[in-house]
């Protein structure tokens, strides 16, 4: 009398949605062995898909048979043994070659002969259509999900998953954390190893509670999802969940992050501020030199002889530091001139009804042009790559002027949203004091500075502009809360005027 594996198997997939549970199997398979009076040697019990080959309770349950430790089978159907054609042609060949001898199923019935045989692979080929089949209606319906904007997997972090209602919310303790870290990213003072560090002191967690990892936060810069375009099978799609930041922002993060992914064409420099500043008497640069365990800068003297002193390190961080909050703003002062900000732009008004409505028109043309598109990759007069390319450069021009139209409608103008991001980099210059890294202070003061020099051991900077204004009127600090209230209004109005006027000016 034969010896049967008892084999049960459930996948934890949506193929299997309708089948009885592990125990449920075995309860039933135990029961129908009772009753055909079946010998069975061992149960082997697997929670895998077998949609494709190489499940290893089955294949270790295959190798024992050949082995000659039992010659027949016992499971629930022939979709437990068999969802490829792989594994259903092994388990025909086998009977072929004697291995195994019986196949019992409660639900089916098994001759070991020719047509049993050719029935039992009409089976397996059913439940492999049945997968098969499964598998496209799947892909169809995430397909059509992503062509009406709702996003088909996990929200990125930031956002939440409204079961309920089935769309992506914002989710209200992460995402000012995600923005934060794309304004001071932004800014280009920070390396991604000092934002993951920021990224830790703000408290940020990722979708599984845990800190975000460094290659999470390069994968939160990169992602389009977060100024309303979804990146989906690497296809571009408009989405229709509520944006985080604006498209402008992400573009500069981009710039920034292209920019640090350049190969460095020259070896790191071993002192901070080499080449930064010149010296006021002869206008040669500054090199330095190690003594006794001190960074000491100097003239090059390349120019003509210079009589500069030697300058410590400790002494020009300790001017350069200074320099910098000087175009430092608070939380508190950087919330009352964003407020005067939103003032000013409703006092502006909106756009005239005339930009705006080619605005619109032009809107209009790109929802065309992307029609026209689609209807190119259908008829297939593009090839697959040219019209992910074509549709992609599209939804971004798109996009860019949804974003301008929405400048437009909100302050007749498009210098609220680039002065708020000046605004939270002079916010953020505080980080940049703070953190003490030599490489992002040369950065920042590369960036936003001009003309640095140093003479009788006092350094000068000129800021550029916006930066300027910041610098003369912020360290007065009668502006801020706190002071004689009449001296108060008058140089809040005075900052956020001038800042106001020069912010029309520059970012237009």
């Amino acid at each position: 009398m034969p010896k049967f594996f008892l084999y049960a198997r459930k996948s934890i997939d949506d193929e299997d949605r309708q089948v009885l549970s592990v125990d449920a199997q075995i309860n039933e398979l135990r029961q129908f062995a009772l009753k055909e009076k079946l010998e069975v040697a061992e149960e082997f019990t697997e929670a895998m898909s077998a949609r494709s080959p190489g499940r290893p309770i089955f294949g270790s349950m295959l190798k024992q048979m050949e082995r000659g430790k039992a010659s027949g089978i016992l499971a629930w159907h022939p979709d437990r043994l068999a969802r490829n054609s792989v594994d259903g042609g092994k388990i025909i060949y086998l009977t072929d070659t004697g291995v195994i001898t019986d196949l019992r199923f409660p639900t089916y019935r098994f001759d070991n002969t020719a047509q049993g045989k050719f029935m039992l692979s009409i089976a397996f080929g059913q439940s492999k259509y049945y997968i098969d089949n499964l598998s496209e209606n799947v892909k169809r319906g995430l397909r059509e999900k992503v062509r009406r904007g709702e996003w088909p997997a996990w929200a990125p972090t930031g956002y939440l998953n409204d079961y309920k209602n089935r769309t992506i919310v914002i989710d209200p303790d992460r995402a000012p954390l995600i923005k934060k870290l794309f304004e001071l990213y932004a800014g280009g003072a920070f390396s991604l190893e000092e934002l993951l560090r920021q990224a830790h002191l703000l408290g940020l967690l990722g979708r599984k509670g845990k800190p975000v990892r460094k290659s999470e936060l390069a994968i939160i810069l990169r992602n389009p999802f977060y100024y309303g375009i979804m990146r989906y099978q690497g296809e571009l799609h408009q989405g229709s969940h509520p944006p985080l930041i604006s498209k402008k922002l992400f573009d500069q993060v981009q710039a920034v992050l292209a920019q640090k992914a350049r190969p460095n064409q020259r070896k790191p420099e071993k002192f901070a501020f080499v080449g930064l500043v010149k010296y006021g008497e002869c206008g040669a640069s500054i090199t330095a030199e190690l003594q006794k365990g001190h960074i000491y800068y100097r003239c090059t003297k390349k120019i003509r002889p210079c009589e500069q002193k030697f300058l410590r390190e400790e002494a020009l961080l300790t001017q350069i530091d200074s320099a910098i909050s000087k175009v430092y703003l608070d939380a508190e002062a950087k919330e009352i001139i964003l407020r005067r900000f939103e003032e000013s732009a409703r006092q502006d008004g909106k756009a005239s009804s005339l930009q705006t409505r080619l605005a619109k028109e032009e809107i209009t043309k790109f929802d065309e042009k992307i029609e026209r598109v689609i209807d190119l990759y259908i008829n297939k007069e593009i090839s697959q790559e040219e019209f992910k390319r074509m549709k992609a450069k599209l939804l971004n021009q798109k996009k860019d002027l949804e974003e301008r139209l929405g400048e437009f409608e909100k302050c007749s103008g498009g210098w609220l949203e680039p002065s708020k991001n000046f605004i939270n980099t002079c916010n953020s210059t505080g980080s940049v004091v703070r953190l003490g890294n030599l490489s992002q202070k040369r950065d920042f003061l590369k960036k936003n500075g001009s003309n640095l020099i140093l003479k009788d051991k006092n350094l000068l900077i000129h800021w550029s502009e916006p930066f300027d204004l910041v610098a003369k009127i912020a360290p007065e600090k009668n502006w801020l809360p706190g002071q004689d209230s009449n001296l108060e209004r008058q140089n809040q109005n005075l900052l956020c005027y001038q800042l106001h006027y020069r912010a029309n000016n520059y970012f237009q």
